[in-house]
């Protein structure tokens, strides 16, 4: 599966995320009307990071997703394609290792992480099949993937709303507080299009992944899917 269908190639993706990244973590609280925040909170209990383990977060932006591991004892590894977010992120948090990094391409080593986690950032990946398979690579067996997203809400007329809100309302509001506003006219593309919570749970196991679970956030706006390294 790819994203070729929004028209635009990984540098182009990149050079947006660094057009927003000073403002983005506020932007989104905005955005999501605060749930952000909360999603951060159920990530954090699903990857139940501890001292002693390796966490990679992918698509981590400024690094906001990877301190609440940091602040259980654990090793994060906060990575990204965005250099312009990666400066953000060592602005605010010099002593975390961020690393540039192509999600179909990491820049690790095989069975070296104990949980890879993804928070919105897998639906700006061109090829997702491709970075699912690199995220089953660089866990250890047994090892488990954390991937949150905007997804379907599961009830139709909710759904209608939904998908009015994000074509019609979301531009105006990212005008207002966004220094680049079409990026999230982009991304409110990306997720109308994304898949829905089976179908994203398909390509997990069909990139080697087992035990693939799925819980609804937010009535289904947001998904938390998970899965284990046999």
């Amino acid at each position: 599966m790819t994203r070729a269908s929004l028209d635009k190639q990984p540098h182009e993706v990149a050079s947006m995320f660094d057009g927003v990244a000073a403002n983005y973590d506020l932007t989104n609280d905005v955005l999501s009307l605060g749930q952000a925040r909360l999603w951060r909170k159920e990530v954090a209990k699903a990857v139940g990071a501890r001292p002693g383990h390796k966490v990679l977060d992918l698509a981590a932006g400024t690094a906001t997703s990877s301190l609440p591991f940091a602040a259980t004892g654990a090793y994060v590894v906060p990575c990204d394609f965005s250099l312009g977010m990666l400066r953000e992120g060592k602005k605010r948090h010099a002593w975390l290792p961020l690393t540039a990094g192509d999600a179909t391409k990491l820049p690790f080593k095989d069975d070296v992480f104990d949980t890879v986690t993804i928070s919105f950032g897998l639906r700006n990946v061109q090829d997702t099949d491709a970075a699912l398979r690199e995220l089953y690579r660089v866990t250890k067996p047994g090892g488990q993937v954390v991937i949150c997203e905007f997804s379907q809400p599961t009830w139709a007329p909710f759904r209608t709303l939904y998908t009015e809100y994000l074509m019609r309302a979301l531009p105006p509001v990212a005008r207002a507080v966004s220094s680049n506003p079409d990026a999230y006219v982009y991304l409110a593309e990306s997720i109308r299009e994304w898949p829905d919570q089976p179908a994203l749970a398909a390509l997990l196991q069909k990139a080697g992944w087992s035990k693939v679970a799925w819980r609804n956030l937010s009535g289904g706006i947001v998904a938390l899917h998970r899965g284990v390294k046999a």
